[in-house]
């Protein structure tokens, strides 16, 4: 027989795992848990977006290029029976300029690549929101005119168009050692043999990446005076450039040079080279008149950026005045 006190205990004990039961069923998630769920969740959509963005972008080139196939074909077909004036104008789709799904672009045999200016088939570049014109000329045959133009092509600079060239000179060793005194005027010529500083300067040329300084056969000379202030020191400090080799050139031969002033200004002009003695060996300077620096400075020749003043540069040196020094140095 069981006792009122057990039955009621049983009555309990039931109760009490029912309710540990729904507990159970109704517990929900932690904080912690939903954060890491909406973090994949953005995840996820950082990286389909994109996705979905570039397959559209696809899609929509690849209709542009479907019309503009079929209007060259139209076009072509009209040429054929004798109409030559036949133009047919496709309204483009794709919302980038140029073609990012497909580079070369064939179309009807007119290859065309994204590097490539414009040709005798093919002007201009496709544009968000513009047009292709397809048309027929008797001397090239079908021609693509898009609505873009061609970026002019930048040229090619064998060298790193944004690096100072003092940025060399204060940081060899002389310079920032105090070896070199404040006040002291320097004259550092890389053709000068046994030099108490060129290795330095050297060593410094050394660590950079495609540098002008490291061009085979140019020469350079660093002139100036050490100052304290930075403000003096750009007023009083000059660098020297040239492709040609002078100690092929020799002494006495005008040479023209592309200058950095301090302050970051550049000049080209023209000055003699000067035969000189060190330790019994000869060696030519880049300019006789080393203390006069300041005079080659022409403001007719000034430029803001390297890329220019090298252009003005190679265009003195073609000039046919400087014939015999270009020939002696190899170039």
């Amino acid at each position: 027989m069981v006792s009122h006190f057990a039955a009621a205990g049983y009555r309990k004990m039931h109760r009490g795992k029912a309710k540990s039961s729904m507990k159970r069923k109704y517990k929900g998630f932690t904080l912690m848990e939903l954060l890491v769920v909406i973090a994949i969740i953005a995840v996820l959509v950082a990286i389909a977006i994109p996705m979905l963005a570039s397959q559209l972008e696809k899609s929509r080139e690849a209709t542009d290029l479907a019309n503009v196939r079929s209007a060259y074909a139209q076009v072509s077909a009209e040429a054929m029976l004798g109409d030559t004036t036949a133009t047919v104008t496709v309204d483009l789709k794709q919302r980038e300029a140029d073609w990012q799904s497909v580079d070369p672009v064939n179309i009807g045999g007119i290859v065309h690549s994204r590097e490539q200016d414009d040709t005798d088939n093919w002007i201009g570049i496709a544009t968000p929101g513009g047009s292709c014109v397809v048309s027929y000329d008797k001397r090239y045959g079908v021609v693509l005119t898009w609505s873009g133009r061609a970026a002019p092509s930048k040229p090619d600079y064998p060298f790193d168009t944004n690096e100072n060239f003092f940025d060399v000179l204060y940081n060899a060793a002389f310079w920032t050692d105090g070896t070199l005194k404040n006040n002291q005027s320097f004259e550092f010529d890389s053709r000068c043999p046994d030099s108490d500083y060129i290795p330095a300067i050297q060593k410094e040329i050394d660590k950079l990446d495609n540098s002008l300084l490291q061009q085979a056969d140019c020469t350079w000379a660093y002139l100036g005076f050490k100052k304290k202030n930075d403000a003096e020191q750009k007023k009083n400090c000059f660098l020297l450039w040239t492709s040609l080799d002078t100690n092929k050139v020799g002494g006495g031969k005008q040479i023209p040079v592309l200058i950095q002033t301090g302050d970051g200004k550049y000049y080209v002009s023209e000055t003699t080279t000067h035969q000189r003695w060190r330790n019994n060996q000869k060696y030519v300077t880049v300019s006789e008149r080393m203390a006069d620096y300041k005079d080659l400075l022409n403001s007719d020749a000034e430029y803001s950026t390297l890329e220019a003043a090298y252009d003005a540069y190679k265009t003195a040196l073609n000039n046919a005045k400087y014939d015999g020094v270009r020939g002696s140095s190899g170039q």
